[in-house]
């Protein structure tokens, strides 16, 4: 049996099934094996400084919730605070606890746990959690008052007791207490959402803060534990202390997503818990599992609006369609006389002989005709109005469009890439490629390394030339002998693989200095207008007439020289219509095109002979 006449005052340290500031719940008997232990007395849950133990404190467990007696000790600060009390100047009393196993979900549901101390704060979590009698002890006066914490509760209710009373702070004959109302309290994402960003960092940090565990649970050590304190943010100008971390530790979580980059606090707070796996999260779900990331925000893009697009290299996609002749004849016959026969010449005549004619002039002629090729896709009308954060029908007809040029200008470079006998295939008949078309119109120049070793230095050219120097020789050689043949419009484009580009700008001559410092330079050694990369190129066999394999290095062409031919309304065009037996808005982007060089030998393809 406590004597009350041994304290100076009790009060109720929590308060059962009162929903808390922090979102929390004390269920029944969550600290019932707390009953008649004794804990210090502590001022606002600082205990970085002996000054703030103002005393001491027993539990009681009951009914209602724990019932708390509480002695000041005769320091300085014991004495301060006992005066405050007594003046009715401080009426919150607030618990810190450890080693809890609570519930997650709205509230927190806290059914078991250890209180570690009691401290008087200004203002306190949970709204039963108040001082409820101070005791006089000087001869002059009996008299108990009643101070109430709890908005809802009047703060001038007095009590009169003598010895014959006390019966009643045991809860014999006690008056009835006035019902504390629970408060209507703002969520914690809604509090999160009305913060700014220094103030959602602070409170990051005192998550961080209780995230820490106590001893482990000698009862069930499968259990996860962690620290809990009422009235976590009772001072805004005072630091957020946590349960568990100690200052140090939010130091060391604060310097970890400074100096090592980790993304944000949040993330910083995972990998700093990871690293100390002695500190349990304690947050669990209704499944036991880990919880913790439930407090934290909701993710923010950094780029709001449509996604970003990843795609292929696609800027040689457009120096394609804008450098094509466009025609409109989709139906192509392209001819030409092949006069370089050496009959087809003029002769001298001699007297008395007879004249004869020249030879026979080869007419070339060729005819291309359409094929339709298209993009076909669709969206449920359901989810184009749930998208509401960009235009999410004109972002997929611009991919639409893009995949259906990007095809176009592989068909016309170098083939879509499918087998024959694919019903998905462009026909090599309706749309030519420039890599595999005839002879006659593009020049097929095989560059041979080995060769050009011989050339540079012998049989001794790797011990003074590296490879890089002999494979960029070897393609400057190759394509300015090929320009010897060229009968095209001239002002010639380079199209070839990235990984080309970059040998031959890391040539170095003997003395390790680069060969061509820039882009410009290689471009200008190369007589070409431009070079543009196409990540589509790279690693290009194809099989010739005489069963030898190619691999494609690279393209010469002035592109005026390809016709891509469309009749009115075979044009790029999209369509769209609506299913209503699927209530699905369905998408369509065609044209029906021709494609072809119109000129004899008006393309220049480097390539490089592959052996077994």
């Amino acid at each position: 049996m406590v004597n009350i006449n041994d304290f100076d005052f009790g009060g109720w340290a929590t308060r059962h099934g009162l929903k808390c500031s922090d979102n929390r719940v004390i269920m029944p008997d969550a600290f019932k094996h707390m009953d008649g232990k004794k804990v210090p007395l502590m001022w606002g849950h600082q205990h970085n400084d002996v000054e703030h133990v103002l005393g001491h404190a027993i539990l009681e467990n009951r009914s209602e919730g724990v019932y708390a007696y509480c002695k000041f000790n005769n320091s300085a600060s014991g004495k301060t605070a006992k005066e405050a009390v007594d003046h009715g100047d401080i009426e919150a009393l607030s618990i810190y606890a450890n080693r809890l196993r609570q519930k997650v979900g709205d509230p927190i549901e806290v059914f078991h746990g250890d209180i570690r101390e009691l401290s008087l704060v200004i203002a306190g979590a949970n709204p039963g959690a108040y001082i409820d009698s101070v005791i006089k002890h000087d001869d002059s006066s009996d008299e108990e008052a009643i101070i109430y914490a709890n908005d809802n509760i009047p703060l001038d209710v007095l009590a009169h007791a003598s010895d014959d009373d006390q019966g009643a702070e045991n809860g014999e004959g006690a008056k009835e207490e006035p019902k504390v109302e629970e408060n209507k309290e703002k969520t914690v994402q809604d509090v999160i959402d009305s913060m700014n960003e220094e103030q959602q960092a602070v409170f990051y940090a005192s998550v961080a803060a209780a995230l820490e565990s106590g001893e482990p649970d000698e009862d069930n050590d499968n259990k996860e534990d962690n620290e809990m304190k009422h009235n976590a943010f009772e001072n805004e100008n005072e630091t957020m202390q946590g349960a568990v971390l100690t200052h140090a530790d939010q130091g060391a979580i604060l310097d970890l997503a400074k100096t090592r980059r980790v993304g944000t606090l949040q993330h910083a707070i995972q990998e700093f818990m990871e690293s100390n796996e002695d500190l349990a999260h304690g947050f669990v779900d209704d499944k036991g599992a880990d919880a913790v990331e439930s407090l934290f925000p909701e993710y923010k893009d950094v780029k709001p609006g449509a996604p970003e697009l990843l795609e292929r290299d696609y800027g040689w996609v457009g120096a394609v369609m804008k450098g094509v002749h466009k025609s409109p004849v989709s139906r192509i016959r392209t001819r030409a006389a092949d006069a370089r026969a050496a009959e087809v010449t003029a002769k001298g005549y001699k007297k008395g002989t007879q004249k004869t004619k020249m030879g026979n002039i080869k007419l070339l002629s060729r005819t291309t005709d359409p094929q339709t090729v298209f993009v076909k896709d669709e969206m449920h009308r359901d989810d184009i109005l749930d998208i509401t954060e960009f235009d999410v029908v004109s972002y997929l007809r611009g991919i639409m469009r893009r995949a259906l040029e990007e095809k176009i200008a592989l068909a016309a470079m170098i083939g879509d890439g499918l087998e024959d006998g694919d019903a998905a295939k462009i026909s090599e008949e309706h749309i030519r490629p420039i890599w595999t078309d005839d002879d006659i119109y593009t020049i097929h120049q095989n560059v041979d390394l080995a060769a050009m070793k011989a050339e540079l230095q012998g049989t001794n050219t790797a011990a003074n030339f590296g490879d890089n120097f002999v494979y960029a020789e070897a393609v400057v050689q190759n394509s300015l002998y090929a320009r010897e043949m060229y009968k095209g419009s001239g002002n010639l484009a380079f199209f070839c693989d990235p990984h080309l580009l970059n040998v031959m700008l890391l040539a170095r001559d003997m003395n390790g200095r680069r060969i061509y410092g820039t882009k410009a330079e290689l471009q200008s050694a190369l007589n070409a207008s431009a070079i543009h990369t196409a990540e589509q190129f790279a690693n290009k066999v194809r099989t010739a007439k005489d069963g030898k394999k190619y691999k494609l290095l690279g393209i010469f062409v002035n592109l005026d020289d390809y016709h891509l031919g469309a009749t009115k309304g075979g044009e790029i065009t999209h369509f769209s219509q609506f299913d209503i037996d699927f209530n699905q808005e369905k998408y369509l982007i065609e044209a029906r095109l021709s494609g072809a060089l119109v000129k004899p030998y008006s393309a220049i393809v480097l390539e490089m002979e592959v052996t077994e």
